[in-house]
């Protein structure tokens, strides 16, 4: 049963509309990845901003493991006539050697190069974070009322949120205590860190914003893509007016180069 009357859903509502729509014994582990993926995105995203960019870039971020529910929960998306390419299809996720998986943890300490803006972005979402402390510890305690641990979704919710915000705290912490701030002296004309880039899709004809950052700047729901990323590895370094061509998982997309932003110091 469709319970969603708005024609224009944000990834929040369709997704716990998808969770009701499965069997009992299957809920518990499609929520934990499928609220995962949107969290990542944007709970409060559209559906139908979604492009298969934005599903590849996510393959990049998960194991194998991973897949099965945020596949079935892009299907169902698109079975309601919400999106009208299969978005699943673009969910790939490339094998990984151990040589691979070793290099990305010796890389997570790297230091991050952030751009000023970035930076204070960080420096307030670590201040709102740890203002948010308190409230989520009353969340816990209040759902723990509930002695009926065995359907207690609310206590799992709160756990869930709790260990989400203090991995997130910490995150922060140990970036801005290490990063540097990346130097806008140099004029150029060619794409950089730090700078907002207007994309067009010749195939959907859709306009598509984003800003380069650092990866542990990122931020998918706000447009702020990883330099790592696919798209932001291809722009680097481009011009305005240039076709680019980023190749993901699921194939290869072209893009035009229409505005190129760049940061004011």
């Amino acid at each position: 049963m469709n319970n969603i009357s708005n024609s224009d859903p944000t990834l929040a509502e369709i997704a716990a509309e998808f969770l009701v729509s499965l069997p009992q014994e299957d809920r518990a582990t499609a929520q934990e990845k499928v609220y995962k993926f949107i969290r990542w995105l944007g709970l409060h995203r559209k559906v139908n901003e979604l492009s298969p960019l934005d599903i590849a870039s996510y393959a990049e971020q998960i194991t194998s493991s991973e897949t099965k529910p945020v596949k079935s929960f892009l299907a169902y998306i698109r079975h309601r006539g919400l999106c009208e390419a299969n978005l699943a299809v673009h969910l790939r996720v490339k094998k990984t050697s151990h040589k691979t998986v070793a290099s990305s943890q010796q890389n997570s300490g790297v230091r991050a190069t952030l751009s000023a803006q970035g930076y204070a972005k960080l420096e307030a979402e670590l201040a709102d974070l740890k203002s948010q402390r308190s409230n989520v510890t009353q969340e816990l305690r209040r759902a723990a009322d509930d002695k009926d641990f065995r359907e207690n979704a609310p206590l799992q919710a709160a756990r869930e949120h709790k260990s989400h915000l203090e991995g997130r705290i910490q995150e922060l912490e140990s970036t801005l205590k290490s990063a540097a701030v990346i130097d806008k002296g140099q004029d150029t004309a060619r794409i950089k860190i730090g700078d907002t880039i207007m994309l067009y899709d010749p195939l959907s004809g859709k306009q598509l914003h984003y800003t380069l950052v650092d990866p542990r700047e990122a931020n998918p729901s706000q447009g702020m893509i990883s330099i790592a990323s696919p798209v932001g590895k291809t722009l680097l370094d481009k011009e305005m007016g240039q076709t680019i061509e980023v190749t993901a998982p699921a194939g290869v997309f072209a893009y035009r180069v229409e505005d190129i932003q760049h940061e004011i110091p």
